[in-house]
């Protein structure tokens, strides 16, 4: 089929080259058009013959009324006939063909393939961006540029090949056959033109600077809106409607301004080109009618350079717009480059090879870390954690704890020293072996905004129905998954969560999180305050389970409450970035230093260390 030919002329999911796409805005577009010139040189071509057989068209007429001043009746076929068969195919069959096929190219191969081929190539860019790139980011505007930027650059890329052809066509051609006529004909013609450059020029530089600003506050309106809805929950605890309303307003505010002072150069530009229009028409048709009456042109000629400049009257104004359109689209783009085109901060080095982890045995060596402040957080930290040992961090809050799960996982990267997983410095692997051999479950679950057998699923996808319940009984959700149910009908495994679970309390999104990890059964275990959104009761139902989970493994446990963590074979104190005690629970009670002022503080001299381990 016709259809399907032309719109596998450009793969939409092509694996892009894993660079940062460029900054500037021209090799921007280059970056993308280069990688399907074929088609548009194609339209390019295809474009050339749809111009030149719209222009042929006012030619004919001219020179239909030409002919009709000659041989009437019989006659007048017998004598035309041939060019008038040919001008009923130009009308009839190419004109229709050429247009076909300039239509097959932009709305089948280009407008849907190429516009998500950008999308998806720079969403595989950014996905892979740090841990910290989204932090310092609305989510919303985010992806409001992914979006915005694809569309955008195809949509200015076509109305720059049309442009390019219609302006070059008919105002060529016009003045050719102007100039065929009467050389004075064509004066009006180009007057006009270099009046229209001209006004393009002192327009067209200020519309694409005033439409990024505008571009930019759309973004980020879009990213205030989004960030309303994705904490609705802060939004009505706290009873701040009005605020986020003001809050929300206060860039909707920015927006109409910035957008206010974009359509102002428009109004003025589109009152420039029509007034420059007037003249043209006016111009043109008296002076052709002047020459008609000193005998120096023709009727027909009266009818195509009348007929051609409302045609070109009609055009600029199209032209007007396009131009205008191109380059608010412009600006969408080099609004979306801003986001998109960001080095990676923390990426694969060339020729790094897989994390295969035999041992687990674990190693921070002098390690430097400061979120690229001038001091604080880890400096200098050394520790060793051995095969299968279970170690829990303990310590204040701001100690450093998370932040050396983060470097572990190397969510960041060092800013000096190393981390070693059986031998090997985890700078030289790639993050996703790396990420693979480590089960983390952490304070904050967040799920995916899909179904509990898909968040399960991310442990490991080729799982077994039978493998998900029996992880799902050992984290003790089996209790409540075979009773959800979503908003559509669907029931247990295959109910929707909500965005980020909102639809299930924090201890049934813990659970499902304690299941997705035991799944994934990874060499090494993070517990990021695992048990934190479980009561009691729940805690020590799946205490069991935990333990299991921690069977054979290396375990680096963070918890504040720490009575969770007294059994671990040894406990690492850290206050300021630093170790400053380490032994098992009894010998820092015994040592009386941080960890037993924590231990005092926490059960108020009721619970007996002794009693902590029964």
């Amino acid at each position: 089929m016709i259809f399907r030919w032309f719109e596998s002329l450009i793969d939409a999911f092509k694996e892009p080259v894993d660079s940062m796409p460029p900054k500037s805005v021209w090799r921007f577009y280059v970056f993308y058009l280069r990688q399907v010139w074929p088609v548009f040189a194609a339209a390019i071509v295809v474009g050339f013959g749809v111009a030149l057989v719209e222009v042929s068209l006012f030619g004919f007429i001219g020179r239909i009324v030409d002919m009709a001043k000659g041989a009437p009746g019989k006659a007048f076929f017998q004598a035309h006939g041939h060019e008038l068969l040919w001008m009923g195919f130009v009308a009839l069959v190419l004109r229709p063909l050429f247009i076909s096929v300039h239509d097959l190219l932009v709305n089948q191969a280009v407008v849907p393939n190429l516009t998500n081929r950008i999308r998806w190539q720079n969403h595989r860019y950014v996905i892979r961006q740090s841990l910290g790139f989204f932090q310092n980011d609305y989510a919303g505007r985010i992806a409001n540029r992914i979006m915005q930027t694809g569309a955008s650059l195809r949509e200015s890329a076509v109305q720059i090949v049309d442009a390019i052809w219609y302006v070059a066509i008919y105002t060529g051609s016009a003045i050719v056959m102007f100039a065929q006529a009467d050389m004075w004909l064509a004066a009006p013609l180009v007057v006009w033109l270099f009046a229209y450059i001209g006004t393009l020029y002192v327009f067209i530089p200020r519309t694409r600077e005033r439409s990024w600003l505008a571009s930019e506050a759309r973004s980020k309106l879009m990213g205030r809106i989004v960030d309303g809805y994705s904490n609705v929950l802060t939004l009505k605890l706290f009873a701040h409607t009005q605020r986020e309303e003001a809050y929300v307003a206060e860039a909707m505010e920015e927006q109409t301004q910035k957008l206010r002072r974009m359509t102002r150069l428009t109004t003025a530009m589109d009152a420039t080109i029509t007034t420059l229009n007037g003249f043209l028409i006016v111009g043109t048709s008296a002076l052709a009618v002047w020459l008609w009456s000193e005998g120096r042109v023709t009727v027909g000629a009266i009818a195509l350079s009348t007929g051609l400049v409302i045609r070109i009257n009609n055009m600029s104004g199209w032209i007007m717009w396009v131009v205008n359109g191109i380059f608010e689209n412009v600006g969408t783009v080099q609004d979306g480059i801003t986001t998109i085109s960001q080095p990676r901060t923390v990426q694969d080095r060339e020729g790094a090879m897989p994390l295969e982890v035999v041992a687990g045995e674990v190693h921070f060596e002098d390690i430097h870390f400061h979120y690229g402040k001038q001091g604080g957080v880890i400096a200098g930290l050394n520790l060793s954690v051995r095969p299968g040992e279970k170690i829990g961090l303990v310590g204040p809050s701001g100690a450093g704890k998370s932040t050396l799960v983060n470097v572990l996982l190397r969510l960041y990267d060092l800013e000096g020293g190393r981390i070693r997983i059986d031998g090997t410095d985890i700078s030289q692997i790639t993050q996703e072996s790396l990420r693979s051999q480590i089960g983390v479950v952490t304070q904050d679950t967040s799920l995916l905004h899909r179904s509990v057998r898909d968040n399960l699923l991310y442990g490991r996808p080729d799982a077994s129905e039978g493998q998900l319940w029996e992880a799902v009984r050992k984290a003790r959700a089996d209790e409540f998954i075979p009773n959800l149910i979503d908003g559509e009908g669907r029931r247990g495994l295959d109910a929707h969560v909500g965005e980020r679970g909102v639809k299930l309390s924090g201890g049934q999104r813990q659970r499902i999180a304690i299941a997705r990890v035991l799944l994934k059964d990874a060499p090494i275990l993070v517990l990021d305050e695992a048990t934190s959104a479980l009561d009691s009761e729940v805690e020590a139902a799946i205490q069991e389970s935990l333990e299991l989970l921690m069977e054979g493994k290396t375990v680096i446990a963070i918890a504040h409450r720490l009575s969770t963590i007294a059994r671990m074979d040894r406990l690492v104190v850290m206050d300021k970035g630093l170790v400053v005690e380490t032994g098992t629970h009894g010998e820092l009670i015994a040592h009386d230093g941080l960890y037993a002022r924590l231990w005092q503080r926490q059960t108020g001299g009721f619970v007996a260390a002794d009693d902590a381990l029964v």
